[in-house]
């Protein structure tokens, strides 16, 4: 009888989103080879989601750091940082033209994967490897077991795997919970030919209709398309009484919490193209850290799972996973100065992250919306002043 030893990755990176795809381009700038395992049967698997905000202290901080602005610079969407603020009644409370000097440009989301997956030697990603769990072997050494049943083995072990992260319960308890907001997507397809009304509610870029635990949020993508986020304050199990999978059924359970809406906004999901697609927002708590586990650490929603209301989530991790690549680069043979490092600065800028998110959120859906997004911005205004 044979037997046949487990495979062997020094460094081995459970999941190949943005954070993970950044970690292992800034090793591979500095000669270390990281092997990626994802649970998506090859890159084009499944949809990307829409576009992306890439911050100038954050995101774009990493891609410096990858070696990648300059590509990045290329993919930019014009007119992206455009902003509108809307009531329920369909006042524009606020609106802001992209003149090209922000810092924050918009990209879609699918692009950005592929310019840093394209960076990447082949064969780096693992794709199809559904990660099930892990544990440790000592001195810092781990076994992870995969979907199939086939085992491997890492010196390094790192959770980039998102919201319902394998590795995390090696360093954490910490589960995430229902934030108390559930989105519904929708897309309208073509916009300015076969939805010119709602193209000019919109607008160019970022889009807000706000009112009490309740509101739109949209964006115009380069395809000319634009992707609405209806955004509901519901009970967890609200979703689960509406059926999906009847499109006219699920418009009408919807469109019930926006009856006294202005038409113009009911319209962003009466004429959405195609099915709804529904969301729960989830979080980690705000300020979630672990002690330091010998040869295993997190980035991203794995680390600091957040509501999109601070703009945060694609940055930090493309971040996170920056930061942990340059650590271990500047300590060769030392994976625990390394990984301590990283975790010193990961904490408390996670934690001011998650605790603007949880804010944030609070105020564009308050009784008095959108008031409380107009201060916000406002401040920012006079800050920059």
């Amino acid at each position: 009888m044979t037997t046949t030893t487990p495979a062997h990755h020094p460094i081995a990176v459970v999941g190949a989103g943005l954070g993970g795809l950044a970690l292992a381009r800034v090793l591979h700038v500095h000669g270390i080879e990281a092997a990626l395992f994802d649970l998506d049967a090859s890159p084009s698997a499944r949809a990307q989601g829409g576009m992306l905000d890439i911050h100038e202290e954050s995101g774009q901080a990493a891609l410096r750091a990858a070696d990648l602005h300059e590509d990045f610079r290329a993919l930019v969407h014009p007119g992206g940082e455009a902003m509108r603020i809307l009531d329920r009644h369909a006042v524009v409370r606020m609106a802001e033209e992209d003149d090209g000097d922000g810092g924050r440009p918009e990209v879609e989301r699918g692009r950005l994967r592929d310019l840093l997956l394209d960076s990447l030697p082949e064969g780096t990603v693992r794709w199809g490897t559904k990660v099930t769990g892990a544990r440790p072997l000592g001195e810092g050494r781990h076994e992870v077991t995969l979907a199939d049943g086939s085992t491997f083995t890492t010196d390094l072990l790192i959770g980039a795997d998102g919201a319902w992260s394998r590795v995390r319960p090696l360093l954490s308890d910490a589960t995430p919970a229902y934030s108390g907001l559930s989105f519904v997507e929708a897309d309208l397809l073509d916009a300015d030919t076969r939805h010119p009304d709602s193209a000019v509610v919109v607008g160019g870029g970022m889009f807000f209709a706000l009112g009490a635990g309740r509101g739109f949020l949209a964006h115009r993508e380069p395809d000319g398309s634009l992707h609405i986020y209806t955004a509901l304050k519901v009970a967890e199990e609200w979703l689960d009484t509406v059926d999906f999978t009847d499109t006219a059924a699920a418009k009408a359970a919807v469109l019930d919490h926006f009856a006294d809406w202005d038409e113009s906004l009911r319209a962003l999901v009466a004429d959405a193209d195609g099915a709804l697609i529904p969301r729960r927002i989830h979080t980690l708590p705000v300020g979630h850290r672990w002690d330091r586990v010998p040869g295993v650490t997190l980035l991203g929603d794995a680390a600091h799972l957040m509501s999109p209301f601070a703009g945060e989530g694609a940055n930090l991790a493309m971040l996170d996973g920056a930061e942990l690549g340059t650590a271990l680069a500047s300590h060769p043979g030392d994976t625990e100065a390394a990984l301590a490092a990283y975790e010193r600065a990961l904490f408390p800028r996670s934690e001011t992250s998650a605790a603007d998110s949880a804010e944030n959120l609070f105020l564009c859906f308050r009784d008095d919306a959108p008031q409380g997004l107009l201060d916000l911005f406002a401040g920012f205004r006079a800050l920059a002043d």
